[in-house]
């Protein structure tokens, strides 16, 4: 299997699940790029946007990551404002942690735009064994 990739536009504070809880068997994925892209008045207007990914039964606030939560596997950064020279674009992701069980997307813009988002997932297959440890961590961090 390739890298595949998924995008969306979210409204501002809220979520959307990428899912992944319908893929049984022996494939688990990596998060490996998490990028953001303004919805309106691109160039014309100051941009703050932000956003992240959960393995978890709760989203984190983009506002407010906290790296030290395990659940946190993905946040970006957009930042446009005249006074710069083009657009300051940050993304941080963990594609060391394998998901088998949906994910939550959450977004926040300063001016409460819907904010665009693509995600690229790459697919790792995984022995049986692979498969029940990384549902197990999954799942405890889903359960916490």
């Amino acid at each position: 299997m390739k890298e595949f990739i998924i995008r969306g536009q979210t409204a501002s504070g809220l979520t959307h699940v990428i899912n992944f809880g319908g893929h049984k068997g022996d494939y688990g994925f990596r998060l490996v790029e998490f990028q953001l892209y303004p919805s309106t008045q691109i160039g014309s207007t100051s941009v703050q946007s932000s956003a992240t990914i959960t393995a978890g039964k709760t989203a984190i606030t983009p506002t407010d990551p906290d790296y030290d939560n395990e659940g946190l596997i993905g946040s970006a950064l957009m930042l446009h404002a005249s006074a710069l020279d083009g657009n300051i674009s940050e993304s941080v992701v963990n594609d060391t942690f394998i998901i088998t069980q949906d994910v939550i997307l959450m977004v926040h813009d300063v001016q409460s735009n819907p904010i665009n988002w693509q995600v690229k997932f790459m697919p790792v297959k995984l022995s049986t064994t692979e498969a029940a440890l990384t549902n197990y961590r999954q799942f405890s961090i889903f359960d916490d």
